[in-house]
């Protein structure tokens, strides 16, 4: 009978410090008045880190948390700490981080979203986040195992974190799903903005030395406009934040008096994420660049090497492609066979081999004009890519990672080379 009554007294203490740490950190939280919780399929890490930097830029103390390609916790200066996991990652995480970064000066938040599973995007956002802005950046096929099968069960599971009584913003760009989501917002008296992403000027992008994408932008205007904060600090704030570890960095430099833009989207390898990203590209081009593409094929991606030449042949628009790595003569006949001219492919992969001056010489002989953006798609590794990743990552302008604080140091000055750079080849932004 005491061992009964001692377990009881065990559980009733527990149950009493519990209850008493959930009203010290709900007290914590409610001191925050900007608290965001950033949800979606694709680029949540990225608005994270938009979003923080509006925040900080327009002066207010904010702590930003990522879980992306490398986990960060972001502090109000600006500064990154990494997130160490000695085990599987769990929400959890998202009340330590509060305990241990925020205190009475914390002003917002701004948590990229750790859950999947639907009762996990519930936790969150009604015991962790409690966010009072809830971000969905977009409604994609991914993790249909936990989210749903449908692209309406997943944006119903992406809901879960839709505050009462808050913002819901979204630059999701079919209508059917954005009213899905905005019932769910009306659902809990909730407003759902639109992110147009045609708010976002080539301007507001080539201030960008990596490639950004408008409607990740667009959702930082939307923020700014929400709280107050004018549009030029939320653009300046917006380019002064550290890309996450994977942007894509665009490069520069000179070949035989030809200026080349260098822009690696080797890891793209699915047709809407190609085209969403090479239109991306049209604010770095000047007009008159020719733009060239690479098909980088593997020998073990036989079925992706055709599906891309089907895609480089109808859905992309470029000036030449040049192929490098397997299946050339097999990509080359489709494309040419789906319309493409057969002048405008060149081969320089595994039938050619060539040297990184060989490639180079190639591609300024195809640039009409002064300037030309080289564009790497399909795969990464072939040993034509790799002497040009090679080359331009020890060039002056090589990405800056989240990781490496020494480097950080040279990326403000860095970004304003850049700036003016944009300025004298784009002179109509200065209109």
């Amino acid at each position: 009978m005491f061992s009964v009554f001692l377990l009881a007294a065990i559980l009733i203490v527990l149950l009493g410090a519990w209850a008493y740490e959930r009203r010290v950190y709900e007290k914590r939280l409610s001191h925050i008045k900007v608290r965001i919780h950033v949800n979606g399929i694709r680029g949540k890490s990225t608005v994270t880190r938009l979003v923080a930097g509006v925040l900080r830029e327009a002066g207010y103390q904010t702590v930003g948390k990522t879980t992306g390609s490398a986990a960060r916790v972001i502090l109000p200066n600006g500064d990154e700490v990494p997130i160490i996991r000695r085990s599987a990652a769990t929400i959890i995480e998202l009340l330590n981080i509060v305990n241990q970064h925020t205190n009475e000066e914390t002003e917002a938040i701004v948590f990229e979203t750790m859950a999947l599973h639907p009762r996990n995007q519930i936790a969150s956002q009604n015991l962790l986040v409690r966010g009072n802005i809830s971000i969905i950046t977009n409604v994609r096929e991914d993790h249909q195992d936990v989210m749903g099968e449908s692209l309406e069960e997943i944006a119903d599971t992406l809901s879960l974190i839709i505050p009462t009584n808050g913002y819901l913003i979204t630059a999701e760009d079919r209508p059917h799903l954005r009213e899905r989501l905005a019932r769910h917002a009306a659902e809990r008296n909730s407003t759902m903005i639109y992110a147009d992403p045609a708010m976002v000027t080539d301007q507001d992008i080539a201030g960008f030395e990596y490639l950004s994408f408008r409607e990740n932008v667009a959702i930082g205007l939307v923020v700014a406009d929400l709280i107050g904060i004018p549009r030029t600090i939320a653009i300046q704030g917006m380019w002064n934040s550290r890309p996450d570890i994977g942007v894509v960095s665009i490069q520069h430099t000179h070949w035989k008096d030809k200026q080349i833009i260098w822009a690696p989207l080797f890891a793209v390898n699915d047709r809407e994420s190609a085209i969403i990203s090479v239109d991306a590209l049209q604010p770095y081009c000047p007009p008159g660049t020719t733009r060239i593409g690479i098909l980088n094929n593997r020998y073990d991606r036989a079925d992706r090497a055709m599906r891309f030449a089907n895609i480089a042949a109808q859905d992309i628009i470029l000036d030449y492609w040049i192929t490098f790595g397997a299946y050339e003569t097999q990509v080359t006949d489709r494309m040419v066979e789906l319309g493409f001219p057969r002048e405008r492919i060149i081969n320089m992969g595994f039938s050619v081999n060539p040297t990184l001056e060989e490639i180079f010489n190639q591609v300024t002989d195809l640039i009409q004009g002064e300037q030309g953006m080289l564009i790497g798609l399909v795969n990464i590794h072939t040993p034509q890519a790799e002497l040009l990743l090679e080359y331009f990552n020890h060039q002056p302008d090589a990405p800056l990672y989240v990781n490496d604080d020494l480097a950080w140091e040279r990326y403000r000055p860095r970004t304003e080379v850049m700036k003016d750079y944009m300025l004298r080849h784009l002179p109509h932004l200065e209109e």
